[in-house]
C-alpha cells in the first residue's frame, strides 16, 4: 500500500499479510502457547495464567534481530494477548549494541487505525502524497458503506470475539457494526473486548450473530461450532432461528489495518445483503446451515 515491501527485513509470527511479501521474510518471534493442541477454552485458561504472572506470550529473537539490524521497528499496544508488544520489543533491542526507533500504534477506533498509515509513512520516510493515495480510497469505501446503508433496519448485532467462554467485541468493532447498518449494544466502542455471561446475550436477543474469535480461522471456528449449539437457549435466539449466524475471518476484524476496511463490506453484506448483493470473496464468512447444525460457506 505504501510501497515500502521491499524495506521489511523481518516479520512476527503472526504477520502474514500481504502474503507474498510475509513468505519471503524470517520470524522474529515464538509463541509461548501452541494454540493448535488446545481447545478454545484451554486458549483463554493458559493466556489468563501467563497474563496473570507477568510473563509475555512472547519471546522476540535478540540474536536475530541483531543480525537483520532494523532502523525501524513497528510493534503495537492495542492488546499483549494479541500480538507481540512493545515491551517485548524493548526487551529484546537491549542487547543489540544500538538504538532503533521503536514506532509503537495503539489505535483503538477506524480513524485512528487510518491515521496509523500515515504515521507509519512519516516514520519510513515515505511522501505525503503517497499516504494521500493510499489512505483517501479506503475513507472513500467506508463512507460509501455508510451512505448505502443508512436508512436500512438496524438489526441488534452480537460479535462474539471468543467461544468459550464467551466474549464480546471491542475497540472498532462496534464501530464497524455501524457503518455497515447495526448496532452492537454488547460490544465496548473503543475499548478491550471482555467476557460476557451467555445470560446477557440471550436477554439482549440479537437478530445476527457474527463469530470473530481472534486469531482462529474460520475451519477452525467451524469445527468448534458444537460449543455453541450447546449453549443454553442457543437454538431459540432469532438470529439462529432466521439463519443470521455467520463466521468472518477475524483477520478483517481483529486486526488492526486497512482490512478492516474490507470488514466493514463485509459486515454490511451480511446485514443487508438486498443492498449489498455483490458476492464476497473467498474465504470471507461462514454461515449457519438451513438445519442450523453446522457452518458452511457463504457468498
Amino acid at each position: 500500500m505504501l510501497g515500502i515491501g521491499d524495506q521489511l527485513v523481518g516479520i512476527s509470527a503472526d504477520s502474514d499479510w500481504p502474503a507474498e511479501v510475509a513468505r519471503r521474510l524470517p520470524v522474529l518471534n515464538t509463541v509461548s502457547i501452541d494454540t493448535s493442541s488446545l481447545s478454545s477454552k484451554e486458549i483463554d485458561a493458559a493466556a489468563s495464567a501467563e497474563g496473570h504472572s507477568g510473563v509475555s506470550l512472547y519471546h522476540v529473537d535478540p540474536d536475530l534481530l541483531r543480525e537483520l539490524g532494523p532502523e525501524l521497528i513497528l510493534t503495537q499496544e492495542t492488546c499483549e494477548v494479541c500480538a507481540v508488544s512493545r515491551g517485548d520489543v524493548e526487551l529484546a533491542t537491549r542487547t543489540l549494541g544500538y538504538t532503533p526507533r521503536v514506532v509503537s500504534l495503539g489505535a483503538v477506533t477506524l480513524d485512528q487505525v487510518l491515521e496509523d498509515i500515515g504515521t507509519l509513512a512519516r516514520a519510513a520516510d515515505v511522501r505525503e502524497e503517497a499516504v494521500r493515495r493510499a489512505e483517501q480510497p479506503l475513507r472513500e469505501r467506508l463512507e460509501r458503506v455508510r451512505t448505502r446503508a443508512a436508512d436500512a433496519p438496524r438489526p441488534r448485532v452480537f460479535c462474539m470475539e471468543w467461544l468459550d467462554p464467551p466474549y464480546t467485541a471491542g475497540h472498532w468493532m462496534p464501530e464497524m457494526v455501524a457503518i455497515a447498518g447495526g448496532r452492537d449494544e454488547l460490544g465496548t466502542d473503543g475499548g478491550p473486548s471482555r467476557r460476557i455471561e451467555w445470560d446477557d446475550v440471550l436477554a439482549y436477543a440479537p437478530d445476527a450473530i457474527v463469530l470473530i474469535p481472534c486469531s482462529l480461522s474460520l475451519e477452525r471456528v467451524a469445527s468448534e461450532f458444537e460449543l455453541l449449539r450447546a449453549l443454553p437457549g442457543w437454538d431459540e435466539l432469532r438470529a439462529v432461528q432466521t439463519g443470521r449466524v455467520y463466521a468472518g475471518n477475524t483477520q478483517l476484524f481483529s486486526r488492526s489495518g486497512p482490512r478492516l476496511v474490507d470488514g466493514v463490506e463485509a459486515l454490511a453484506r451480511m446485514l443487508h445483503p438486498d443492498r449489498f448483493a455483490e458476492p464476497l470473496p473467498p474465504n470471507q464468512a461462514l454461515r449457519v446451515s438451513a438445519d442450523r447444525t453446522h457452518l458452511e460457506p457463504y457468498r
